[in-house]
Parts: structure tokens; C-alpha cells; sequence
């Protein structure tokens, strides 16, 4: 009777933890979405991959042959990367109306990323989050997508409209496969 009774206990144990689990911050909740980054010459140079996640879309930026320092990297309001200075991807995605930059009194554009930093031998490997952005139709995979950019120099987070970042030397065009 003992041992029935352990077992019975034991079993009721895992059955009662198992309800205890919950997704950790930051679980995926749709299936990403990956673009490949080209710089002004048109070679692909690395890889982007967006994963929606509770606070926002998570972005996974790997990439090579980049100059070394800190850069602004931004989620631009059209999916077209045309090198060789990646104008066709418009400006930072925005459908709220906002200024740009983080120290921005009126709040940011929902497109404004904090800056990466590329190493001495060029790369970036780096994961960082847009908040309030999601991977939807009424969002970054709307009918004409969005662009990652990375641009030559660091965002200074308030200067309107892109942070005097410099010239667009890297694109990555969001799209639904």
C-alpha cells in the first residue's frame, strides 16, 4: 500500500509541475522571417532574422565585411533594398506620426533601433528588440514590407529625421516569403 501511495504521489507531483510551466519573456509567437543584408555593392553580406515576440519583433543581425564602429540601424518603411544607396526603402517606418530619436520628448519612430556596434574585422553579430512592432499585414510584412538599414555612422537618438547616421551602406528587405 506504501508503495502505490509513493507512486500515486510522485505521479500527481509531475501532473501538478507540468501545469506550472509557462513560456519564458520573449518566446516566439509566429514563425520568423529571415532577409538577407547586402551592402552598396549589392553582395550579400549577412543575414537578418525577425521573430515576433511578446515585446515587440526581435532581430538577429549577422553580418561581415562591414568598417568597424558603432552604426544606426533602422527598420525602414519599404521592403526594396536597391544599391547602391538603398533610397527605394524610404524612411524609418513610422505609422504613428512620431519624431525621430529615443531622447525625443514627443517619443521615437517605431523604426528607431538602438545603435550596433562591428567589430575590428568588420562583423556584427548582435540581437536586439523593436518594441510594439509586430510581424503582421498591418505592420513590418504590409503589402510592400520594411527594410533594415544600417547606416555609416551612430544614431545620436534626437536629430530629426535619422539621427545624423549617415549614408545607408547596408539592406535587408523585410518581405513574407
Amino acid at each position: 500500500m506504501k508503495k502505490e501511495w509513493f507512486i500515486f504521489i510522485g505521479l500527481l507531483s509531475i501532473f501538478i509541475m507540468s501545469g506550472c510551466q509557462s513560456l519564458p519573456v520573449g518566446s516566439i509567437t509566429k514563425p520568423a522571417v529571415s532577409a538577407q543584408v547586402m551592402n552598396s555593392d549589392g553582395e550579400i553580406i549577412g543575414q537578418a532574422v525577425f521573430s515576433e515576440i511578446k515585446e515587440g519583433v526581435e532581430i538577429h543581425v549577422t553580418a561581415e565585411k562591414l568598417e568597424p564602429g558603432t552604426k544606426a540601424i533602422h527598420i525602414h518603411e519599404t521592403g526594396k533594398c536597391d544599391p547602391p544607396d538603398f533610397k527605394t526603402a524610404g524612411a524609418h517606418f513610422n505609422p504613428a506620426g512620431k519624431e525621430h530619436g529615443f531622447h525625443n520628448p514627443k517619443g521615437f519612430h517605431a523604426g528607431d533601433l538602438p545603435n550596433i556596434k562591428v567589430t575590428e574585422s568588420g562583423k556584427v553579430d548582435v540581437k536586439i528588440v523593436a518594441p510594439g512592432v509586430k510581424l503582421g499585414t498591418d505592420s513590418l510584412l504590409d503589402t510592400d514590407g520594411s527594410a533594415l538599414i544600417i547606416h555609416e555612422k551612430a544614431d545620436d537618438y534626437k536629430t530629426d529625421p535619422a539621427g545624423n547616421s549617415g549614408n545607408r551602406i547596408a539592406c535587408a528587405a523585410i518581405q513574407e516569403a
